[in-house]
């Protein structure tokens, strides 16, 4: 009973196919799987955002939306609703075709990740051997999206969100990849069900999850920094720069092709949340050995929706950097400690069993972030703030 539950919907959607002939039998899994993928995080996208503007009511001591529904949990669909029926308004001397497929781009884009990521035992929608790089391949294009959505606007405020939007998620990619290197180093392989396989093993009752290892929280913690910076969200939001840019590259966009940036956004966040799940959180698999009988999908999305309720205590608490402090964080203190855990991951590996790969490897990760931390804190770009008036 326990497995069936385990693997309800891989069962649903082999007794699905089972109508079919044997030969488009794959195809209409595959369809099958997509269409749940599709409808699925939707649904979650709605959920998500009435958590986090009834989250961050709470946080600054307001009600937040209760008005549609009872307490307010019907506000998403009057908000679907709002931004169908709104008017959409594209600049006379915009691009009109490269100002309408930027957001079908960023929206399509964030999907796809979807495809190879396992979200329970069994459940993943293409098991291939290089989906990491796949899933990096179909991220990548996002950075082209935000540009043509700024550039084909012809607004300088949309150019200039556009720029540092590319900028910023260029810098933060790079160590995203690299402490993403660090579980292909130890797992040997890019296949993201061999790397959650790696991770379903106990000691007594604890799991073997990246994380609990000193790389694995160095990596995992550079991991959701270059995350927040590349979803935008706060306090690396600084596309939306409302005080500077407006509304920054989407400036231009009205009616539903803004809530399909809106839309991106959030299932970008999903599909990078369930990346760090997959790769540093053990992904489908349970937190303790006596937990295994929970069925492996409900654990996935438990920690992918934990994520997000990090996302959105982190918008409610901190504030939002300047730019240079932005690009400083990048290149000055996150790129060098994710070069050094690549370091320490090999360190890691070939060390061997005992406890003095622990000492060994968690010295050279404090040393590092110390002298780091206080090189960037005598920094002038992180220092008091001077302010100058013109005369």
């Amino acid at each position: 009973m326990v497995e069936k539950l385990d693997q309800i919907f891989v069962l649903l959607s082999h007794w699905l196919v089972g109508f079919l002939p044997a030969g488009l039998q794959q195809a209409a899994g595959i369809v099958i799987g997509v269409v749940v993928i599709v409808c699925l995080y939707p649904a979650l996208f709605a959920l998500a955002v009435l958590m986090e503007r009834k989250g961050l009511g709470r946080m600054q001591n307001r009600y937040g939306p209760n008005r549609v529904g009872p307490y307010g949990i019907l506000q998403p669909i009057a908000d679907g609703i709002k931004s169908l029926t709104k008017e959409d308004i594209v600049p006379l001397s915009a691009d009109s075709a490269v100002h309408f497929l930027a957001p079908i781009v960023v929206v399509v884009a964030s999907f796809m990740g979807f495809a190879v990521l396992p979200m329970g035992r069994n459940m993943v929608l293409v098991d291939m051997d290089a989906g990491l790089l796949f899933y990096f391949a179909m991220g990548a294009s996002t950075e082209l999206a935000v540009f043509m959505a700024g550039w084909s606007s012809r607004n300088k405020y949309s150019l200039l969100g556009a720029m540092r939007a590319v900028a910023q998620m260029i810098s933060y990619e790079v160590p995203l990849l690299l402490s993403s290197v660090a579980v292909v180093m130890i797992t040997g392989s890019l296949s993201l069900t061999k790397i959650v396989s790696a991770q379903n093993a106990y000691t007594g009752i604890f799991p073997h999850w990246y994380i609990f290892t000193p790389w694995g929280f160095a990596g995992f913690l550079m991991y959701a920094i270059s995350t927040t910076a590349e979803t935008n969200r706060s306090p690396f939001d600084l596309p939306e720069g409302e005080s500077e840019i407006v509304a920054g590259y989407h400036t231009e966009y009205s009616g539903f092709k803004f809530a399909l940036f809106f839309l991106g956004e959030y299932v970008a966040m999903f599909s990078i949340s369930g990346l760090g799940t997959t790769l540093f959180l053990g992904g489908w698999s349970a937190p303790f050995s006596f937990l295994t009988w929970i069925p492996s999908w409900i654990w996935f999305f438990s920690k992918l929706m934990l994520s997000i309720c990090v996302f959105i205590w982190l918008r409610g608490t901190l504030p939002r950097l300047r730019q240079d402090q932005l690009m400083n964080f990048a290149w000055k203190f996150v790129l060098p400690l994710s070069l050094i855990n690549l370091l320490v991951a090999a360190l890691w590996r070939f060390l061997g069993e005992g406890w003095q790969r622990w000492v060994f490897c968690s010295a050279i990760l404090l040393i590092a972030y110390v002298f780091m931390g206080l090189q960037e804190a005598r920094s002038d770009h992180f220092g008091p703030r001077s302010y100058r008036y013109a005369e």
